[in-house]
């Protein structure tokens, strides 16, 4: 490398070193420690029997994403629901039942990943034999995540299982 090389070489990394510059350009990372974390319990009007949601969060703009880690126990669903752009369930324990409305209710495991498209009104929950989570991630439109609808009956909910 010349001697000039160098020299420009040598400027532009003591700029970039610049704690005024670095400042500027370097993004932080936002990290929320579990022990931070709060738990509210799943309200009454949204859920039947007992959930709870962890981690609930919010990013800002233009992000649309939100979610939360949900917990729930055996027997305990969501009400009835749409997310105007889907969303993703990432289940990391236990069984679950889902449906969307005029379909088959389906079983999911630990580990398994649920989508369900935009504006398709469903349900999701534990069985009642054993408690279920899932992280659930969806976006905003119009500054709301879910639109909340009627609770899913007992008889909607013990209904038979579709067969794989």
């Amino acid at each position: 490398m010349s001697r000039r090389a160098s020299a420009v070489m040598a400027a532009a990394c003591s700029l970039a070193a610049s704690p005024a510059l670095a400042q500027e350009s370097t993004p932080v990372m936002d990290i929320t420690r579990k022990a931070d974390m709060q738990t509210a319990e799943g309200p009454a009007e949204y859920f039947t029997r007992r959930a709870t949601i962890t981690g609930q969060f919010q990013r800002p703009a233009p992000s649309r994403i939100s979610g939360a880690l949900v917990r729930f126990e055996p027997g305990a669903r969501t009400a009835w629901h749409t997310h105007p752009l889907g969303q993703t369930l990432i289940v990391t324990e236990g069984v679950g039942w889902t449906q969307i409305e005029g379909g088959p209710k389906l079983e999911f495991h630990a580990g398994d990943i649920l989508w369900c498209p935009a504006e398709h009104k469903h349900w999701h929950g534990a069985t009642p034999h054993g408690a279920m989570a899932h992280y659930a991630i969806q976006e905003s439109l119009n500054g709301s995540p879910v639109t909340w609808m009627e609770h899913v009956t007992d008889e909607e909910y013990l209904a038979p299982v579709k067969a794989d």
